[in-house]
Formats: C-alpha cells, structure tokens, sequence
C-alpha cells in the first residue's frame, strides 16, 4: 500500500478505541516495531538490569524520597530507565512518566503512538516494581485549565522549540512548527499539571529543562512549587551537568564558583587545563571529552593573515553561535536576537575602516537546515568593504589562529569568549552566558553601555589588554567549569556500548557508589559540596 495511503488509514483507525491494541496482540507482540522509536538496549538488557537493581535495593538502610522522573523521546527513555533504576536501587521510590514520540517536530498518527506507547509499556514491564512507568499519552486525568502563568510558559517553550528546530530566531504565531509545538506543550502540560498536582512527589528530575517536554515539565514542577533537578550531557564521558530549580542549559556556574573562586589552582590543574586547550587547538580529543573542537589544527596566525590580507590595523574577532542552539536560547541581555546583535555589531564597523573585522560563523553551522549567520551578514551587508571579513562554517580556518592575533572579541555566548579572556584578549559579552560577570570580560547591560565599551577599548586596544591576575581568574574558572562543574555520573546518553562497565551493579561497588554518590545526592534534591566533587575521570 502507498505511503500517503497507509498514514491516511492509520489516521483513521488511530481514532477508533482499541486498534492499535488490538493489532498489538493479533501482529506485533513477535515482531519489531516498523518506526523510528526503538528500545534496543533496553529490551535487551533491562531484566538483568532490574535484576541487580533489586539486590542492591534489598540492602538499602532507609526508604528514600518520592521521585519523578520524566522522559520523551526514545533516546531519552533509554537514558533515563537506568538513572531511575540507579535511584531505585539506593532505596527511592521512583515514577518514570514518559512519552513515546519518535521525534520532537513530526505529527504522528496516533495509531502508531498507541502502538510505540504499548511497546514501551512491554520494554518496561521487568522494571515495573522498582520504577513505576506512567504514560503520558494515555493518562486519564481530570481536565483541569491551565493557569495564566503556565499557558505563557507553553507559548515560550513553543517559540523555544520552533527556533531550535527551524534553527531561526524570528518567529510568529502562525509558523506551522510553532503550532504543531503548542499543540503538543499544551498537551503535556495539561497531563503534567493534573498528575503533578496529586501525586506531590518530593522532587522532579528532568532532563535540560528548556526545550520540548522537558521545559514543559520544569516549568510545571516549578509552578507547583515542587523541587525540581534537571541534568544535561556535554561531551564528556561519564559526567553530566545538573542542576536544582535552575534550566541547566544555561548552566549557571554561580554555586561552584562561589565555593572555587578563593582556592589557587595548583601546577597539576593548571597544567591539566592547558593541556585540554591545546588538544582542542592542534584538533584532539583528550582525557574523556570525545569531541574534536575544530576542523584542522591550527596553522599558526601568519598564515591566515596572508589569507586575509590583513595589515596592521587592529583586528576584532567576533564569533558566532549556531542560529536556534539551545545554549542561546533566551539569552539576550539588551539585544532583540543574536542576529540583531551581529547586524547592528557589523552596521557600526561600517564607519570603522581604522579597524579589521572578522566574522567566525561557528563550524557547527555547516548542519545548519536553512537560515544561517551567513544569510545574517549578506541581509546586513551584501558586499563587504576590504576590512570586514567573514570566515564561513566549512573553511579550513582553525579558530585559535583567530584567537592568536586578535586585539579584542566580540561574543554573545560561544565559549571562545573565555578562550579569548584566557590568552589577555579585552572581551565584550552580549549574551547572557556562565562566564559573564565572573571579573574577565566585559558585560554591556545596554546597546549604549555596549557601544561606549567598544568604542573606548578600539581607542587603544593594547592598553586594554588583561593584566596577570584576570588572566590567572580566567583560567581557574576555565579549570572549573571543564572539570569541576560536570559532575561525575555514570549513564551518559552513549553509555550503552560499554554497558558492561557501567552495569547497576557496577556503578553501585563500593568504590564508584563514592563517585558518584554527589551526583545522586543532588539528583534527589539535597545541597552538592562542590569542595567534594571528584574530578579525576577515571574509566569505570
């Protein structure tokens, strides 16, 4: 049967009560599910899993704290049964409320919804007793309205969404992607709001707490008053972000640097942190991050000077971020987008020629699906005088090159700005990102503050070079958020190829429950010594 026909039926039948289910039983129960949502790894291993999980439990000294996890999306399923089976396990009575979407912008019809969400329930079943899986998509609560205050956190959620997947800033209520989002965050959070408000559990946990469900379940919890833990993977193996009552995408830093600003960083760290820098710069991977940071190593600076043509003007470097990242999202300070800051940034340069420009759309750009920073400049400026230059995702500059002669920089919140602050460089951050405010850049709260900023640092930007001690600042908060603030934790979203050395039973001996103890600790709500976090990354 044609595609357009097999949706068409399934849209139909996904009306009728009881097909999907019915075809379960009848077709599917032997046979693999024939859509994207697939729970390989957890179909597979879940039973030996729940298996040791109840071991330990049997030798939990207390009963621990009532806990809801929440999940969407079957990778995140997937991540998140074991962080539920590990709570479990340490004596917690865990709620895993999920919701079985293949993906986050595709309206599916409901008669394969029914069907994943009759598969996830089966994957689940050898776990019942220890994590008790609520479906959201078939939860029959009470309608009750939501609040003011939480159909306006829907609607920022869904702009939050629609830029993430349209990767663009500007958005309106008719957008198709903004709709289809609204639909499904007003859903949710109607589901959310009636079972939250009975349940009352002690603490929420939820994964990055801005976009898709996952904002829509913070901002629930966080309205009814309810503890709430998000957590979040960068690329570290084996670690994580978390956070209490906080989005952890915009990873505020302020807890940990309050309990690190006064400690030296000693000759191992400090030689640990230019070690990582420059694995980053020759294009490596190093210790347990498992991504390379650029493209080629870098050339050294006169090369790329020859390139440009450059002279001996002073040169800006402004580094972009990737248009819709969820690290930008929401993080203007006095700009209306970062577009809006590139624009009116490039427009004031047009009366600078004293002065080189160069413009470094991010390298992650270059999976961009439409709009781009590039579309940005050739909107601002279609043809570029001889000393604004723009280096695009896919060249083969290397970044640190940029760095290398730059006189000052221009961010919004990419973390080149700390890379820049840590070689001397005079930094102006527009974006409200973790390293702002910290005693090394420079924070503009206003287009005016940020014009006088820039245009007093181009009157001499030598002079305005760091001295020693913000430099020295730069790099121990630059220590610190690499290696102190993920937090060592043990199912990272690609922990499943070395499962054998993360089993339940593996992370909860003796000598890695002390590892990651903090992070479970802080998972379930209570206060993090961030004095006591381990940061050496040794394999399991």
């Amino acid at each position: 049967m044609p595609t357009g026909k097999k949706d068409a039926l399934k849209r139909v039948l996904g009306e009728i009560p009881l097909t999907a289910e019915l075809y379960w039983l009848v077709r599917q129960q032997k046979n693999p599910i024939h859509t994207r949502f697939a729970l390989h790894h957890l179909q597979e291993k879940l039973p030996e899993m729940a298996e040791e999980a109840r071991k330990i439990r049997q030798k939990a000294e207390h009963t621990g704290k009532k806990i809801f996890l929440f999940a969407t999306l079957h990778y995140w399923i997937e991540q998140g049964v074991p962080t539920a089976l590990g709570l479990a396990a340490e004596g917690n009575d865990v709620t895993l409320g999920y919701l079985p979407y293949s993906d986050w912008f595709t309206d599916q019809p409901k008669f394969d919804l029914r069907r994943q969400n009759i598969y996830t329930r089966k994957v689940l079943q050898p776990a019942a007793d220890l994590i008790k899986p609520v479906s959201f998509l078939t939860l029959r609560a009470p309608y009750t309205p939501l609040p003011p205050a939480l159909q306006t956190a829907v609607k920022e959620v869904s702009a939050y969404d629609t830029q993430y997947t349209l990767q663009i800033e500007e958005i309106t209520e008719d957008n198709p992607t903004y709709r289809f989002r609204l639909k499904r965050n007003t859903d949710a959070a109607q589901a959310l709001y009636s079972y939250l408000r009975v349940s009352k559990p002690d603490v929420v946990i939820v994964p990055n707490g801005t976009i898709l469900e996952f904002g829509i379940a913070y901002r629930v919890a966080r309205f009814l008053k309810i503890p709430t833990s998000t957590y979040e993977f960068s690329d570290q193996k084996d670690a994580f972000w978390v956070g209490q009552n906080v989005e952890i995408m915009r990873q505020d830093t302020t807890l940990m640097w309050q309990a690190k600003h006064d400690e030296p960083l000693t000759d191992t760290q400090y030689k640990r942190i230019k070690d990582m820098f420059e694995a980053r710069r020759t294009a490596r991977t190093t210790e347990n991050f498992t991504r390379q940071w650029q493209n080629q190593p870098a050339q050294g600076s006169q090369s790329v000077r020859e390139e440009l043509k450059l002279d001996s003007r002073p040169i800006v470097l402004l580094a972009t971020n990737v248009l819709g990242d969820s690290l930008t999202l929401g993080r203007q300070v006095f700009s209306k987008t970062m577009a809006d800051w590139v624009s009116r940034t490039i427009l004031y340069f047009i009366g600078r020629p004293d002065v080189q420009l160069i413009i470094r759309i991010h390298p992650g750009e270059i999976l961009t699906r439409k709009y781009s920073m590039m579309d940005v400049v050739r909107q601002t400026l279609p043809e570029l005088p001889e000393y604004i230059h723009v280096i695009q995702p896919g060249e083969n500059v290397n970044t640190y090159d940029l760095v290398e002669m730059a006189d000052v920089g221009l961010v919004y919140t990419t973390t080149v700005g700390l890379e820049m602050a840590l070689n001397g460089i005079p930094v102006v951050v527009a974006g409200q990102t973790h390293y702002r405010g910290r005693g090394f850049t420079y924070d503009p709260a206003s287009w005016v503050d940020y014009f006088k900023i820039l245009g007093r640092i181009l009157e001499n930007p030598k002079s305005f070079r760091l001295e020693k001690s913000k430099i020295d600042l730069a790099w121990k908060y630059a220590y610190h958020f690499f290696y102190t603030f993920p937090v060592p934790f043990p199912w990272h979203m690609k922990f499943w190829p070395e499962y054998e050395t993360h089993r339940i039973s593996q992370v909860m001996n003796p000598a890695n429950r002390k590892r990651f103890e903090p992070a479970f600790k802080y998972l379930t709500g209570e206060t993090l010594d961030w004095t006591a976090i381990n940061n050496h990354r040794r394999p399991l």
